[in-house]
């Protein structure tokens, strides 16, 4: 048989031209994230003395057990108003003993093949990252198949959030669980924007039908990763509720279709989760499976939320934290220490408020509607829970960390690429070619500011 091969060569070159801006994307988060892992100085992370700690003890055979004496409030004050000077050892860090295991288990065999260096552990967080920005191109691909280029604007706040590249360039398992977490909102949109008339329409071609894994197999394999996800991070939990919304939305009104789906994500999410379970139960007693008790009742020392109202009143306690939230969300390095310089704050604070009215012209021109309310309530359920279990954080401890919001980082950049490109509406009916000056842009914008707050900003501050 004879191939013309010049027949698939348009195919090629538009799947090539589709690929080739994501991996520029790419090949420019593995080199800044690169540069902040090698240019952070050790341990300029936060928590990162206590997550690396983790891995230690593992290379060392020893499976870590939060204890009282793992958290000294002054000694930790000491250390990191010192800068971790040489006279200081990090070893005491010890409070994230609580943690589930998988992140640190991943990161095992590089201590071990490095002799404990720290970059080879920010590196492997760093390809973590590069999985996120896959997975965020991917949900976006799947809700906006006709316009490559908001895929391409979300790929690029996920990848260029200079406070997001400075987590996935730390030893921290917040890239793991960001990864899993994009990872279980790719395949549950893929479940439920494949519609009942793609299904049915796919199930017409046995052979087609072969070659795919099949509904059954795409519902275990959601549940193996959300599994993974209670391995990983107590944030990964925030999925569970969100899972249910899609699998209810998907199945609703065929009740044992709702049950098998049920039974095929949760069953194997619950086996992977409950030797972790079982283990707390036994280590720290009663129903603390999570092990959160037990740190809680460690750290003592803590800033308390009530103790600030007392000392700034309400007013003045709601004021640091909506600063702080915001500046620590966008950039804010280090220990919380590093700020950048008022006016970086100032342009950001315009470039948020044009993507949120944006967004909201948006949703007030095209409210979701049929099937596209599922995927939506899919992405919105994702944000409010991550940001409900901010502000129940907030509630008791001072933690104004705007990274803690990043478990719904996919659904915040969903939202601002959606906002922003709204302002380009008008001129895409005559130059459609302009939409792909958003993610250029973003993308330039945005490493710039992470090069100038690594060489402006963090190094001259920690070094």
């Amino acid at each position: 048989m004879v191939v013309d091969v010049h027949t698939h060569r348009p195919a090629v070159v538009a799947g090539v031209r589709q690929v080739t801006p994501l991996a520029l994307i790419l090949l420019a988060f593995l080199l800044v994230g690169s540069l902040y892992a090698v240019y952070t100085p050790d341990w300029q992370a936060p928590d990162e003395p206590a997550h690396y700690n983790y891995v230690r003890q593992l290379a060392a055979g020893r499976w870590p057990v939060i204890e009282p004496d793992d958290y000294d409030e002054a000694y930790q004050r000491e250390v990191i108003s010192s800068g971790f000077a040489s006279q200081y050892t990090v070893e005491p860090f010890e409070y994230e003993d609580y943690q589930p295991p998988l992140y640190y288990l991943l990161q095992t065999p590089l201590f071990w093949l490095f002799d404990g260096a720290l970059w080879p552990l920010r590196l492997l967080s760093v390809l973590l990252g590069a999985g996120v920005v896959v997975l965020a191109y991917g949900v976006a691909g799947q809700l906006f198949p006709g316009r490559p280029w908001l895929a391409l604007t979300v790929a690029a706040f996920v990848a260029f959030l200079p406070q997001h590249v400075a987590m996935m360039a730390a030893v921290n398992n917040d890239s793991l669980a960001e990864l899993l977490i994009g990872a279980i909102l790719f395949l549950l949109l893929r479940l439920v924007v494949v519609g009942e008339e793609d299904l049915t329409q796919r199930r017409k071609d046995a052979k087609e039908l072969r070659k795919g894994i099949g509904e059954q197999w795409s519902l275990i394999f959601l549940g193996v990763v959300l599994g993974l996800g209670f391995l990983t991070k107590v944030t990964v939990y925030i999925m569970v509720p969100v899972v249910g919304l899609g699998l209810a939305g998907r199945y609703w009104g065929r009740w044992p279709a709702l049950g098998q789906a049920g039974l095929l994500v949760f069953g194997p999410a619950i086996l992977l989760g409950l030797p972790w379970w079982a283990r707390n139960a036994a280590v720290y007693g009663g129903l603390d499976v999570l092990g959160i008790i037990a740190h809680n009742q460690v750290v003592v020392g803590q800033p308390r939320t009530a103790e600030w109202i007392v000392l700034y009143g309400p007013a003045g306690t709601l004021g640091r934290f909506l600063q702080t939230t915001f500046q620590s969300f966008w950039g804010q390095f280090g220990w919380m220490g590093v700020v950048m310089k008022p006016w970086v704050y100032r342009l950001l604070l315009l470039l948020s408020l044009a993507a949120v009215a944006g967004l909201g012209w948006a949703l007030a021109r095209h409210r979701p509607a049929g099937q596209a309310r599922l995927p939506f309530a899919i992405l919105a359920s994702t944000f409010a829970l991550s940001l409900l279990l901010y502000l129940a954080y907030n509630a008791t401890f001072v933690q104004h960390q705007g990274r803690y919001l990043f478990p719904a980082l996919i659904p915040i950049s969903l939202g601002v690429a959606a906002g922003l490109s709204a302002w380009l509406r008008p001129a895409l009916a005559r130059w459609p070619a302009v939409a792909y000056l958003l993610p250029a842009g973003l993308a330039l914008a945005l490493f710039g500011l992470d090069l100038f707050a690594l060489f402006r900003f963090i190094v001259p501050a920690l070094t």
